[in-house]
């Protein structure tokens, strides 16, 4: 199973001041933290969706990973589901399924991606889940592609395609990772206290 890793990395982050992909969590940009964690993961190969910042965020990421594809996306200012179809549209041919990753999500590590990926098939959908309840990571397999790409719009980006489907498998990783989204000063702030302190 080839599972390539998709990280979505292009919002300007409005509510935090900054793009999210370059806030700096425990000494390091979100963009490298989430980029570690897909290779570590296993997820190869991997592709970065850049937007707000671009030439910044796309030197951080070559910096940090120099294997990792890097994509602009044209229409990033209209939201995640732009975002989501020009990562898509980006994956090479032979893939067998696509992890998709947020960057402000910095709670979820390689072991949980990793989790989701070895039960990701062509024919299916895997989510991450947290005592239950759906989140973050999901893989896409091969078969869905395309849909999901023609689902994505504006600020819509897989949402919609999940909605109501009964054939998305679940997997466990709230033993590993956590869902917290880092959207605020004040979320990053809790996910790091010293520096909060400091502050």
């Amino acid at each position: 199973m080839t599972v390539a890793g998709l990280l979505l990395a292009a919002g300007a982050g409005r509510r935090m001041g900054t793009p999210k992909a370059l806030v700096v969590l425990d000494g390091e940009p979100l963009v490298v933290r989430a980029l570690r964690a897909l290779r570590d993961g296993g997820s190869s190969p991997r592709v970065v969706v850049v937007g707000a910042a671009a030439d910044q965020v796309s030197a951080v990421v070559r910096a940090a990973d120099p294997d990792a594809v890097v994509v602009r996306a044209s229409a990033w200012e209209r939201g995640m589901g732009e975002s989501l179809r020009a990562g898509l549209g980006a994956l090479p041919d032979g893939v067998d399924a696509a992890l998709v990753l947020l960057v402000d999500t910095p709670g979820i590590g390689a072991e949980a991606l990793a989790r989701v990926a070895a039960a990701a098939t062509p024919e299916g959908i895997v989510r991450g889940a947290y005592e239950g309840r759906p989140g973050h990571p999901v893989v896409f397999g091969r078969d869905h592609l395309a849909a999901v790409a023609a689902a994505a719009h504006d600020d819509v980006g897989a949402r919609g395609y999940l909605a109501g489907r009964d054939d998305v498998a679940a997997v466990e990783v709230g033993d590993v990772a956590t869902r917290d989204d880092v959207d605020t000063p004040a979320d990053l702030a809790r996910l790091s206290p010293t520096r909060a302190q400091e502050g």
